[in-house]
């Protein structure tokens, strides 16, 4: 069991070091950015304990995945697979508690405490005869796949628009309207196959313009509930409401242009950085986007030429 959380770890700081990222650095600068997170998450709305717990668990739920935890039951004995389990997710929820602990919500973080210890004993299936219906057709899969994943979000997002209105706290409000946008966010931050930009048969500037229209439509679509509770309950506010909803789209396009600017490579830690300087000057997106953009219909139109290249080239063998 040892040498698992060692081999974990050796992981974690081969993945930093690959960003360019020193481990130590890292750390130091990740515990940090929790806590100032945190502190302003607390002071903002008094449901904190609340999407403390949410977020936390939601990181467990990640860790119990069945094909995951089949593969430690195969390479360990049954004792010390729950061992290991029961260790990840305290490990996970441990900052998340101690910082309960800090702000005296000793219920909540008891609660968190005995969840995420029980989580270990339960494998979410990943497979299932039942298909999780969405608001979406198979087009965008971006949305279908994500929609189906994190389906529990939405739910979380629209339960805290019910009691931002309950309570008459617009900020909570916001808070849900934006976690929903993040969401959206999320689902352009990791790289499909390249098939999946060719079978378009769209020219790079046509196909950025898809995903853009996609963008508007379809996160529209997920955070239209909390736009219009929100709209008639807070309807002086109908100025902020829309105006972060735009902030959203050019969040959500500026991922989608930097996970093509770079493709079929994955997002690294410099885009993290990069969108967290946004997210404190949103005004830095009116340089950034135009750059994004040029850089991405190149690597756009190298990918389509080689793979036009390649199809040409199979079709000729075939003959």
């Amino acid at each position: 069991m040892k040498e698992y959380f060692i081999l974990q770890f050796k992981m974690l700081n081969r993945q930093l070091t690959e960003w360019g990222i020193e481990p130590v650095i890292g750390y130091l600068v990740g515990i940090f950015a929790f806590i100032g997170i945190s502190i302003k998450l607390f002071e903002k709305t008094q449901f904190a304990e609340y999407i403390y717990i949410a977020l936390a668990l939601s990181l467990v739920i990640k860790l119990n995945e069945i094909n995951r935890n089949d593969f430690l039951k195969l390479c360990y004995s049954k004792t010390e697979y729950f061992k290991i389990r029961i260790v990840e997710n305290l490990i996970v929820s441990i900052v998340f508690i101690t910082f309960l602990l800090f702000q005296e919500k000793y219920l909540s973080s008891t609660l968190l405490f005995i969840s995420a210890s029980l989580f270990s004993l339960i494998d979410f299936k990943n497979k299932s005869s039942f298909t999780l219906p969405t608001p979406f057709y198979k087009y965008p899969f971006e949305f279908t796949v994500g929609f189906r994943s994190n389906y529990f979000i939405y739910f979380f997002a629209y339960f805290l628009t019910f009691m931002s209105i309950s309570v008459d706290n617009f900020n909570l409000g916001i808070f849900s309207l934006i976690l929903t946008l993040l969401s959206c966010l999320n689902y352009y931050a990791n790289s499909e196959d390249e098939f999946y930009v060719w079978v378009f048969s769209l020219t790079p500037k046509e196909f950025i313009r898809y995903k853009l229209k996609n963008i508007i439509q379809y996160s529209t679509i997920l955070c239209l509930p909390i736009i219009v509770s929100l709209s008639l309950f807070f309807y002086t506010k109908i100025d902020i409401i829309l105006g972060f909803q735009f902030l959203g789209y050019l969040f959500i396009f500026t991922t989608m242009l930097a996970k093509y600017s770079v493709f079929p490579e994955k997002l690294n830690i410099r885009f993290g950085i990069v969108l967290a300087l946004t997210l404190w000057l949103p005004p830095l997106l009116l340089l950034i986007i135009p750059y994004l953009y040029i850089q991405s219909t190149k690597k756009l139109k190298e990918i389509l030429q080689s793979l036009g290249l390649k199809t040409c080239q199979n079709h000729t063998v075939l003959k």
